[in-house]
């Protein structure tokens, strides 16, 4: 009752709350407990932006009618990903223009929504929409206009609406600051997520402006811009090299460049020979980065961080033609593991090498856009239509269980992970996946 109390008191009382929390969790780093798993899912692919979820198992079983704690229909289409903070989910989706199933509408009707619902019910908090600044791409094939994942830290949740820009919202839904990041649009739309280190909030904007930019997160307002960046619908990675600094990277066609996220200087490019544009998300373990990408030719790179220039012949471990055009991987011991966006392939490989353990057609495995979900030893892999096929984490293929929601809509997000339930979002529905 308490805690209640506190938490429905005055905005002072929740900053002295959080400062209190801070305090706690800083000594609980201070004793040896850096490593135990987020409570939250606050970004794109969870804390660490790789899929891995650290704490305890998850549901492997479900249907349309079992296993489902609760299941909402959104007001709007979207594919960008649910994130879970400060007790809220949070997911954006769009109205007005372009919903899949729906005739007529108007460029002028188009509107983006941030809805934050109770993680335990399902019920919508608050909902807050805006309006698009046009004109927009009449024409945004396949993925809508809400594909960016939004991000949240203790104060707000941000998020992502393309040429309308970067917003900021306090947890009670208040619009603190607005920014616009250019004036781009593309068929395709406008992907990826945005990442916070420490008080920058990076935005990649390839399509607004063929940049990558660092905001104030207080304040909305610039901090870096580095241009040149083209045909990159990936979230930018930020990880920490062997030699211990931090490095901002990010892929483009034919390369990864890697910059110091504190002012945006580069420090290094790979080259990758992946031709063609970049969606899937990189991931790093032990200092090495791993790279998906393109429909023909080499679609798999993996490269070690850290170095100077271009260090193509020095840091770059391995090629591979086997990979994913959309979907990004995550890694576990050692193996890397993704499935084939377009022909429902799992693959596993060895990290360190790049040799193919298996590669295993999913029964009717069907397209792939959402990035795989790691926890607790077994990896959740969903397609388009709404099944989940539920594999072993080992270098044996083993499938463990295939769950089938089949609303007939379309599922192109990424899992999210509150508390012991999977969140699922459809381009209709959002599930709370547990009992």
């Amino acid at each position: 009752m308490l805690l209640n109390d506190l938490w429905n008191g005055e905005r002072k009382t929740r900053l002295m709350i959080r400062i209190a929390v801070a305090t706690w969790a800083v000594a609980l780093c201070a004793a040896g407990w850096a490593g135990e798993p987020s409570a939250e899912w606050p970004r794109f692919r969870g804390p660490r932006g790789n899929g891995t979820y650290g704490g305890k198992a998850l549901p492997t079983e479900w249907s349309r009618d079992e296993g489902i704690a609760w299941k909402v229909q959104l007001p709007g289409a979207g594919s960008s990903s649910p994130i879970v903070a400060n007790g809220h989910i949070y997911v954006t989706c769009y109205s007005g223009y372009g919903v899949p199933g729906e005739s007529g509408g108007s460029l002028s009707d188009l509107k983006r929504h941030l809805l934050a619902i109770d993680p335990a019910t399902g019920e919508t908090l608050w909902r807050q929409t805006v309006a698009a600044r046009l004109p927009e791409s009449e024409h945004v094939r396949d993925h809508g206009y809400a594909a960016s994942t939004p991000v949240a830290d203790e104060d707000r949740v941000y998020v992502f609406f393309g040429k309308t820009g970067v917003l900021a919202y306090d947890h009670d839904g208040s619009l603190a600051w607005k920014t616009e990041v250019g004036d781009g649009t593309h068929g395709w739309g406008s992907g990826a997520s945005l990442v916070l280190h420490g008080d920058l909030l990076i935005v990649n904007a390839s399509v607004e402006s063929e940049s990558l930019i660092a905001l104030d997160r207080r304040t909305g307002k610039r901090v870096w811009r580095v241009q040149g960046i083209r045909e990159a619908w990936n979230t930018p990675l930020i990880a920490r090299a062997p030699s211990g600094g931090t490095e901002l990277l990010i892929a483009m066609p034919k390369r990864v460049v890697a910059f110091d996220p504190q002012d945006g200087k580069q420090r290094w490019s790979c080259g990758t020979e992946i031709t063609w544009y970049i969606v899937p998300s990189m991931v790093e373990s032990k200092g090495i980065v791993y790279v998906l990408g393109g429909r023909s030719g080499v679609a798999s790179v993996a490269i070690r961080m850290g170095g100077r220039g271009d260090v193509t012949r020095s840091h770059r471990l391995w090629l591979h033609r086997k990979g994913s055009n959309v979907s990004s991987p995550v890694i576990d011991k050692g193996r890397l593991y993704w499935v084939h966006d377009q022909q429902g392939i799992a693959y596993c490989a060895e990290g360190e090498t790049g040799k193919i353990v298996y590669e295993h057609r999913l029964p009717r495995g069907g397209q792939m856009y959402a990035s795989p979900l790691l926890a607790a030893g077994r990896i959740y892999y969903l397609n388009r239509r709404g099944t989940t096929f539920v594999v072993e984490a080992s270098p044996t293929f083993r499938l463990l269980s295939k769950n089938d929601l089949g609303d007939g809509s379309r599922f192109d997000a990424s899992p999210a992970v509150a508390g012991d339930r999977i969140v699922i979002r459809s381009n209709k529905f959002l599930y709370s996946i547990g009992r």
